[in-house]
């Protein structure tokens, strides 16, 4: 059994376990209520997005919080319904750690949806919120929850948003404490990527890959780990040295050439690069140094 398991802390700010980043705010919780692990509790990648998402939504959600888990990087989001709980539960699976940030309680299970979710981060990860123990969940608790998630990020993903979006709100905490903001483009035809597409209007960088999430990643300051295997399959060399020495390949278009998940191709290329093996053009697709 997990030592953190549902453990309750309340941390204020000049305790032991109190998050530096949350300083950053203009009016940091007095309060934290913590259940879980406070040492779980540093900057991560913010991923958030709409509630009524597609499965597009969901699916780049998945792919880049799982992609960013699997790398070492804590994924930060409220655990709600839709591109929240799909990005939560892909970091998990990477057996990458979670935070989730409440507008109620930190010990009450809202969304319903998310019972189990929440049961796993209280007892591997952590759930936190500014608000007294089960205290029930209320509209104005939600928009002062985004900026915590705001300060806990290094990075923030806008997956998928509409218009109006509340994740503007989360966007625009992160901008106001210097972080940078992502977001996935969508279809101009769709209605649930107007939000994201207008970010990137504004001034988001786009993300349509991993390599490109790695590189934001590494410009906020955040360390990648693409050594630990942490259960995915490991990819021969000799596979990817054919397929790139035939045609510069993106890592979404390698995986599905080699029938493989994008986690792993994306960690063997991190590898491959740094041991200076492959080659990495600028529109994000990667080469096999023939010469080395």
């Amino acid at each position: 059994m997990n030592a953190h398991r549902h453990a309750r802390h309340e941390l204020r700010p000049g305790d032991e376990g109190y998050p530096l980043c949350l300083h950053d705010l203009p009016e940091p919780p007095r309060v934290l209520y913590v259940v879980g692990d406070p040492r779980a509790l540093f900057p991560g990648l913010g991923v958030i997005g709409a509630r009524k998402a597609t499965p597009y939504g969901i699916s780049c959600a998945r792919r880049f919080a799982g992609w960013a888990g699997a790398s070492g990087v804590t994924i930060v989001s409220g655990a709600a319904i839709g591109c929240d709980q799909a990005a939560q539960v892909a970091a998990r699976e990477a057996g990458a750690p979670s935070v989730a940030v409440l507008g109620c309680g930190a010990d009450v299970d809202y969304p319903a949806a998310s019972k189990e979710l929440l049961s796993d981060l209280r007892t591997n990860c952590a759930v936190v919120s500014e608000l007294p123990w089960g205290a029930p969940p209320v509209r104005w608790a939600f928009v002062r929850r985004n900026r915590i998630i705001a300060a806990l990020s290094a990075a923030l993903l806008v997956v998928e948003a509409g218009l109006p979006s509340g994740t503007f709100s989360t966007a625009d905490f992160a901008l106001d404490l210097g972080r940078d903001v992502l977001a996935v483009p969508g279809a101009i035809t769709h209605p649930e990527s107007r939000g994201a597409n207008r970010l990137i209007r504004q001034g988001a960088q786009p993300i349509t890959d991993v390599s490109e999430l790695g590189d934001a990643l590494r410009q906020a300051g955040l360390t990648l780990d693409f050594a630990t295997e942490g259960g995915s399959t490991r990819i021969p060399v000799g596979a990817l040295e054919r397929a790139l020495l035939a045609e510069a390949l993106r890592p979404d278009d390698l995986a599905k050439s080699l029938d493989c998940d994008i986690v792993s191709i994306a960690r063997r290329l991190g590898e491959l690069e740094m041991a200076g093996r492959v080659v990495r053009y600028r529109d994000g697709r990667y080469a096999f140094v023939t010469a080395h």
